[in-house]
């Protein structure tokens, strides 16, 4: 029977005077309230059936499920291989692992995958756009997640804006322009760092907006066809390497008195280089956010994951390895390498210009990829309610989030429009590591927890002694002084993870299994990529601590004064999940998984 016309004209004006933001008086007692709505919402979780079917719907329209695997392995390869790996590379070799280069690539390569494995659990029992917004959702609940995914957009947003800008640097390199001079446009009365005006940075990201608007099938598309002219590029300077260079580079310095062998700066260097190569992975996250838009979920993104990581590690080993036949690893240029390597060959000069032309090529599908994930993270956040609902709206005729990718490529081109950001804030990514981190204890919690039927701590007290074991392992590996002493030490915070981590497996059994795929050597694998995360995040510098605790107050002060406000009323108009009901629906299994 229909409901009478007056009836919910009365019911939305009802829904609008219960509203926190109805008006400045509402808004007060909404803040008078805030201790106990945070109670109520920040360890509030959702369901897997709740973020597939009533969040979803909250959208409007479907996502297009058009992409199949080698749509995800492209937008793998476009979000992975930028320009990045131009730099890490003689940094890293230089300094670090000298010719061994090769295996820290290899030891980042495996690194990725343990990590991409966890990602794959969630993407394929829950396939939607959230990536890790929604994974984190529900298992830590609200807070947690609204305060990794908001760094985590912020992150992409700053670094999308420093590569744009390298983009006007390297194309001046292809053409031999000074971009610096004569394209970017001085203005005096700005402060230094803010007054250099890039309007082909912004050119770049408005054109990618446009074209991430329109279809997702259409913009992997432009992916396949940027990354493969990309990899064209790479192969050559490969094939280039292997026949200029020589192999007694891997063994001889260019000066004697410095450390000889494949391993001059030992097993601790080889270690230390992974560390810094390994934030020339980070992309592979973003083609979690397409799962929504997947034909074939269970078969399609395991594929596309872990194969795209699998071949960026052999593209990555094989460029290492050129690079070290083309110099010895005392004679690298750290700031561009390859570029340097063939600059100073005489009749070799035009190789500069064809690597510089494909590091144009790689920002771009770096670009677009990133992009087209950002935007789906802010998609799924909306549906949560803790953002403005417009940006949730999926276009009916394109099947994208418009709004989204509207917004945040507009304030991405504002940003790159003045702030002159170094190209190394898109590798930095502290953020993304903490995600990483964040998700390896997710996939583990959800596998020993089901909620109402579980006694989480047991989970909780692991996840916490087997972090604490980790971090204090990259405390002693960062800060003590080489001796002994620390290697007993490092011993020790080994042995105590291991025997954490036996415990745990043997005491604790697993709740739930995964129906379609799951991490295989559970606890193991997760728990690895926990402590490699913890260690990698031990290698980054200052700023990078200090940029993320920025962010992170930031984002706390918008879940107080507005997102947790936003998502109570929500909840009190039944729009979300209450707190503490754990009732199962007919759609999930016991264990609450989704069951299509």
């Amino acid at each position: 029977m229909e409901k009478p016309a007056g009836s919910t004209a009365g019911a939305a004006a009802a829904a609008a005077a219960s509203s926190s933001f109805a008006s400045l008086r509402a808004y007060g007692r909404a803040l008078a309230e805030t201790p106990r709505r945070l109670r109520r919402r920040v360890g509030s979780a959702t369901t897997t059936y709740e973020e597939m079917s009533r969040l979803r719907a909250r959208s409007g329209s479907d996502m297009a499920r058009a992409l199949r695997w080698p749509d995800l392995v492209g937008l793998g390869l476009g979000g992975m291989v930028g320009a990045g790996v131009f730099v890490t590379t003689g940094r890293a070799a230089s300094q670090n692992a000298g010719p061994a280069i090769v295996v820290s690539y290899a030891i980042a390569g495996l690194c990725a995958l343990l990590s991409a494995f966890c990602y794959t659990e969630f993407a394929v029992d829950m396939p939607v756009a959230g990536g890790a917004f929604s994974y984190l959702r529900v298992t830590f609940g609200e807070f947690a997640a609204f305060l990794t995914g908001a760094n985590l957009i912020m992150e992409y947003v700053f670094s999308n804006a420093a590569v744009s800008r390298s983009f006007t640097a390297y194309l001046g390199t292809v053409i031999g322009v000074d971009t610096a001079a004569r394209w970017r446009i001085t203005v005096s009365g700005l402060p230094k760092g803010f007054n250099q005006i890039d309007l082909l940075a912004v050119a770049v990201v408005l054109i990618i907006t446009v074209c991430i608007c329109c279809s997702a099938k259409e913009s992997s598309v432009l992916n396949l066809v940027l990354t493969s002219v990309h990899l064209t590029f790479i192969l050559f300077i490969i094939v280039m390497g292997f026949w200029r260079g020589d192999s007694k580079n891997f063994t001889h310095p260019a000066n004697p008195e410095n450390p000889g062998g494949f391993l001059p700066y030992g097993i601790s260097g080889v270690f230390n280089g992974a560390a810094v190569v390994y934030l020339s992975y980070i992309g592979y996250d973003a083609v979690s956010t397409m799962a929504e838009e997947v034909k074939n979920p269970t078969r399609d993104i395991p594929i596309g994951v872990s194969g795209s990581v699998v071949l960026v590690t052999v593209l990555y080993c094989l460029m290492a390895a050129s690079m070290a036949m083309l110099l010895p690893y005392d004679a690298i240029d750290i700031e561009a390498p390859f570029s340097a390597a063939f600059g100073r060959s005489d009749g070799w000069g035009w190789v500069s210009n064809v690597i510089g032309a494909g590091a144009v090529f790689g920002i771009l599908t770096s670009l677009l990829v990133a992009m087209l994930g950002q935007a789906r993270y802010l998609c799924v956040i909306g549906r949560s309610s803790v953002v403005p609902a417009w940006l949730a709206r999926v276009h009916p005729s394109t099947s994208t989030p418009v709004n989204a990718s509207v917004f945040l490529g507009v304030f991405t081109a504002a940003i790159a429009l003045f702030t002159e950001l170094d190209v190394l804030l898109n590798l930095v990514s502290i953020a993304t590591l903490f995600v990483f981190y964040m998700v390896a204890n997710a996939v583990i919690y959800r596998r020993y927890v089901t909620a109402g039927s579980t006694n989480p701590w047991p989970t909780i007290s692991f996840l916490l002694c087997f972090s604490f074991a980790s971090l204090s392992f990259t405390l002693v590996w960062n800060f003590a002084p080489p001796g002994r002493t620390k290697a007993l030490l490092l011993g020790a915070c080994a042995l105590s993870a291991i025997a954490i981590l036996q415990a745990f497996q043997l005491l604790v059994p697993q709740a739930r299994k995964p129906e379609f795929w799951g991490v295989p050597m559970m606890p193991w694998i997760p728990s690895i990529s926990i402590f490699l995360n913890l260690f990698l995040l031990g290698s980054l510098g200052r700023p990078s601590y200090v940029r993320f605790g920025c962010f992170s107050v930031l984002a706390i002060l918008v879940y107080v004064f507005y997102s947790v406000h936003a998502s109570f009323d929500a909840e009190e108009k039944g729009d979300l999940h209450k707190a503490g009901d754990t009732q199962s629906h007919p759609e999930e299994d016991n264990d609450g998984s989704f069951r299509a």
